[in-house]
């Protein structure tokens, strides 16, 4: 049986003939843009912002396409979806956030038959080195980086101790040590104490609501120990519910979560109730917070990013696209243009750095937002 990928691909030949330079220039009347990720029910806020470029610029322009839930286990679907993309020679660009495992493969399989196309790749989980081959423009957070800016964000909080809480299967993860061995060295060259808190891992016995429960009896706890000007960061999603309404109720600081949004755990801890209309409305949702700040008397003391990292990733890649397919942008990879971009939508400065021996796979750190 022939798979319906190849079935895909066989079209495109006939349609595209396989003529197509890499070096065409996609700039066109009739031009759409593919937006790929995942659906409601696995990224929320992903869709709602394909949802927004839609309505901002129109069905006629904007095709959204997810991959599936089970992503690891249907690859072949993942690449299938995104070939019924490329089959509309209108489209020019593909936007792909998050940029799931059967990626590689599916830009292959593209490329193949529109090497015009144009990649803008958000929150890859393939491996580096390659697929800063595959797309024109890579975006993920840096993780590192974050390590420092962490610390020197909870000095100009005003913390004099951190509490880093973590559990030992996330401390075997390189990455995540190392950001905590950055924050840690940074923050003792500021003169903050460092405490580590081991808490449950949720994927043990204890399970979820063990870790919730742990938080939620302890972060009060080193408040009272280390006194209020004690800022909170913990390294698993798990935790930031009962981690934002304890710091918040015990007058700690808390510096952000450890996957910055507006949107991650903060309107469940502060009481906030989203209408669907409000699903996806950045701005409300930050008068929002700020209200519930005000309220509880932390204001100062509570901080995010300002904007969800691959909803920006979706809204900053949109806009390139459309640039560089209307000639506005002469590069497919313009690092000046695309934080120029970045920093419209996220309303202040931005911080992109290489990835180690590529030019296109950007590293991405934000300004905080303090309420």
């Amino acid at each position: 049986m022939i798979k319906k990928s190849m079935l895909i691909l066989m079209a495109l030949a006939l349609v595209f003939g396989f003529s197509l330079s890499d070096d065409t220039v996609a700039q066109s009347d009739n031009w759409k843009i593919g937006i790929m990720t995942g659906t409601v029910t696995q990224n929320e806020e992903e869709f709602r912002m394909a949802e927004q470029m839609m309505e901002e610029f129109g069905e006629d322009r904007i095709i959204i396409t997810p991959y599936p839930d089970r992503f690891m286990q249907e690859q072949e679907t993942t690449i299938s979806n995104m070939l019924e993309m490329a089959l509309d020679p209108d489209t020019k660009a593909i936007v792909m956030v998050q940029a799931v495992p059967g990626t590689v493969a599916a830009v292959d399989r593209v490329l193949e038959v529109r090497p015009d196309m144009l990649f803008i790749l958000g929150a890859p989980q393939e491996d580096p080195d390659i697929i800063a081959t595959k797309g024109d423009i890579i975006l993920n957070t840096d993780d590192l980086g974050r390590g420092y800016q962490i610390a020197e964000h909870a000095y100009e909080l005003g913390a004099e101790t951190i509490v880093h809480y973590s559990f030992p299967r996330h401390m075997s993860i390189e990455l995540l040590a190392e950001r905590r061995r950055m924050m840690k060295e940074r923050a003792e060259e500021l003169g903050i104490k460092f405490i580590d808190e081991d808490a449950p891992d949720p994927t043990s016995d204890a399970g979820v609501a063990g870790t919730q429960m742990f938080i939620s009896e302890d972060v009060p706890r080193k408040i009272s120990q280390y006194g209020p000007n004690t800022a909170v960061f913990g390294t698993n999603c798990a935790m930031m519910e009962p981690l934002i309404a304890q710091t918040v109720e015990a007058g700690g600081i808390y510096l952000v979560q450890c996957c910055p949004s507006p949107y991650h755990a903060m309107p469940a801890a502060l009481g906030i109730e989203v209408p669907d209309e409000r699903k996806g409305d950045v701005p409300w949702i930050l008068e929002e917070i700020q209200a519930k700040v005000d309220e509880a008397g932390a204001s100062g003391r509570v901080a995010t990013w300002p904007i969800p990292v691959n909803m920006m990733y979706i809204q900053a890649g949109t806009y390139y696209a459309i640039e560089w397919i209307e000639g506005r942008i002469d590069e497919r990879n313009d690092k000046a243009r695309l934080m120029e971009i970045m920093e419209e939508i996220a309303g202040g400065a931005v911080n992109l750095t290489e990835y180690p021996g590529t030019d296109n796979y950007y590293l991405y750190l934000s300004d905080h937002i303090v309420f």
